[in-house]
C-alpha cells in the first residue's frame, strides 16, 4: 500500500472504530444501565421494552412509566404529555439521570424522554 493511503486508511480506520464503540453505548440495557449508572449519567441513550406501568395527574406537567426490556424496570419521566398505556412496546430515546448516588448506587435512576416510538408486537 503506498505511503500516502496508509496516512488516509489508519486516521478513517480508528475513527470507523470509535464511532462504532460510540453506538454501542447509545443502546445499553436496563440491567446495565443500573449495574453502572456513572457511565450514563447525563448521556443519551435508547432503551426498548414493554411498559409494565404508567401514571400521570392532570395538571402535573410531567408523566411518568416503566419500561421492562427483559433485564430489568426503568423509569421514564415524560414532559409532553405522551404516555404509552401498559403493555405497549415502546423504543424510548432520553437522558439518563438520577435524583442522587449513595454508596455507588443510582437512587432514582430515570430516563428524561425525549422521543418515543411505539413497536409492533
Amino acid at each position: 500500500m503506498p505511503k500516502p493511503m496508509i496516512r488516509v486508511a489508519a486516521p478513517l480506520a480508528v475513527v470507523v472504530l470509535l464511532s462504532g464503540c460510540a453506538l454501542a453505548v447509545r443502546h445499553p440495557s436496563v440491567a446495565e444501565l443500573k449495574y453502572n449508572p456513572g457511565r450514563y449519567n447525563d448521556k443519551t441513550v435508547s432503551v426498548e421494552g414493554v411498559v409494565t406501568s404508567s401514571w400521570g395527574i392532570p395538571l402535573v406537567p410531567f408523566k411518568l412509566y416503566k419500561i421492562d426490556d427483559g433485564t430489568g424496570e426503568v423509569t421514564v419521566i415524560s414532559q409532553n404529555g405522551r404516555v404509552p398505556s401498559k403493555g405497549a412496546r415502546v423504543r424510548v430515546k432520553g437522558r439518563v439521570n438520577d435524583v442522587a448516588t449513595l454508596g455507588g448506587q443510582a437512587i432514582g435512576l430515570h430516563i428524561q424522554q425525549r422521543d418515543l416510538d411505539f413497536k409492533n408486537r
